[in-house]
């Protein structure tokens, strides 16, 4: 096997369940009672959709980028087409300096949401055995991954099962013993003046949960047939996800007064456990902790795939671009990430992830649909298997979603996040003196190739 191939063994039906593990995954059991607390009451259902519909927008932006340059790398790959003619490999490098801690430490939330129901069963649990518990989960998920690809994809659809039937039992067990005087108790001015104060705030945690539509951009070399492949999984994903949080959302508020969820700490188990007893909650919970692995399985996956392609364009160190003799895989970039998310998993998150997500924003988000933008313009031969929906329609919707998510974010974050891509453009300035590259150096541009066999 060459050092820079990969096996293309994903389809649409693998591919679809590797971005519908990683958007669900721990995520909805875990920030249910924090939209119902952000937006006041069961309006929370409106969080869930309006994060529907910017993922949407943004899915789009993705799936016709996605199609036409299917390299493993996802934003690496489009930033660095986009902008390498104006500031050379500064929008990629960016990127690379965002993801390598952002990716970990969002799959570091996955373990903590684990180790939170796991509590379930060992409710005496101290400080130092449930940080032993999460480095030891962590370790389990970076040991399934360090193999062939074939291997990941059986793996990957058999955790997809599982998500499927913790979340349908969860919704199952809520619909049973389902009040509708519950679900629906609107308080005053629910959807009056500071309705919308509670969307952003909600609107934060429904984009942190539908996040991960994306996934199968990040291992473009690894589809079939990418640019009819990629646009499907993330469609399918979005519109799939949509449906079921909607669906786990109304069934959870209608077994609790909403009040009661928006402070549970364990809100699947305790929706199972109130409607059927406490054998079955310990059966789903045991099903939610497996999901939660499934999450950092398939967030690991995508994610390990991001410095490679960078360390391949020398664009990043070196080392992360070295495939595993034997597997095929990155494992360089894997046992990193692996690394960082048990570390992660050592502290409070909720600041930190608010943080790397408003600067995920900046570089990512905002930044692709620019680059979308950009190619249109500028290389409108550019081969597209797949051409935005409504162009440009959907561009503008993910623009001004992306921009109100933002300022919704708290001040402390906002700072964290400047800060961040602050030091990120200092670390560059060094980095292209080291290596003579722009600004240091005339531009030097690359045309990537489109691997589609």
């Amino acid at each position: 096997m060459s050092e820079r191939s990969f096996h293309r063994s994903i389809g649409v039906f693998s591919g679809t369940a590797i971005n519908m593990t990683q958007m669900c995954g721990i995520g909805p059991f875990i920030t249910i009672p924090l939209m119902v607390a952000a937006m006041g009451g069961p309006q929370a259902i409106v969080g869930w959709v309006v994060g529907a519909l910017l993922a949407m927008a943004d899915g789009l932006v993705w799936a016709e980028l996605g199609a036409a340059m299917p390299g493993s790398g996802g934003t690496y790959v489009y930033l660095r087409k986009a902008f390498q003619q104006r500031t050379g490999k500064l929008m990629p490098f960016l990127f690379i300096w965002t993801m390598l801690l952002a990716i970990p430490l969002l799959m570091s939330t996955g373990i903590i949401g684990m180790v939170e129901y796991l509590q379930f069963f060992f409710p005496n649990m101290g400080w130092g055995t449930t940080h032993v518990v999460g480095v030891a989960a962590t370790g389990l998920v970076t040991w399934m991954l360090y193999r062939r690809i074939e291997s990941v994809r059986v793996i990957t659809i058999a955790l997809w099962v599982i998500m499927l039937v913790s979340i349908i039992g969860v919704a199952a067990a809520g619909f049973s013993h389902f009040d509708a005087k519950l679900a629906f108790n609107f308080p005053p001015g629910a959807f009056g003046s500071r309705f919308f104060v509670g969307l952003g705030a909600g609107l934060i945690i429904g984009v942190y949960d539908y996040l991960g539509y994306n996934t199968t951009a990040y291992i473009g070399d690894e589809l079939r047939d990418p640019g009819h492949t990629m646009p499907r999984t993330i469609i399918i994903s979005i519109m799939a996800m949509m449906v079921v949080y909607l669906l786990l959302n109304i069934s959870v508020l209608g077994v609790a007064p909403w009040q009661e969820i928006a402070t549970s700490k364990s809100v699947a188990s305790l929706v199972v456990e109130r409607s059927w007893g406490h054998a079955a909650a310990a059966v789903m919970t045991t099903l939610i902790i497996i999901t939660a692995l499934a999450s950092v399985f398939t967030g690991l996956l995508g994610g390990s795939r991001v410095p490679f392609e960078a360390a391949r364009d020398k664009v990043f160190l070196s080392a992360f671009g070295r495939l595993h003799a034997k597997g095929g895989f990155p494992h360089v970039a894997l046992l990193t990430m692996g690394i960082v998310t048990a570390i992660g998993t050592f502290f409070d998150l909720t600041e930190v992830i608010n943080m790397l997500l408003t600067a995920t924003i900046l570089v990512q988000s905002i930044a692709q649909v620019v680059a979308l933008v950009v190619l249109r313009r500028r290389e409108p031969g550019l081969p597209r298997p797949y051409r935005q929906w409504l162009y440009p329609v959907p561009c503008i919707i993910a623009l001004v979603g992306w921009v109100y998510v933002y300022v919704s974010a708290s001040t402390l974050s906002l700072m964290l996040s400047g800060a961040w891509i602050a030091a990120g453009l200092v670390v560059f300035a060094l980095w292209a003196r080291v290596n003579a590259a722009w600004p240091f150096a005339p531009l030097e541009t690359r045309h990537a190739a489109v691997r589609e066999s």
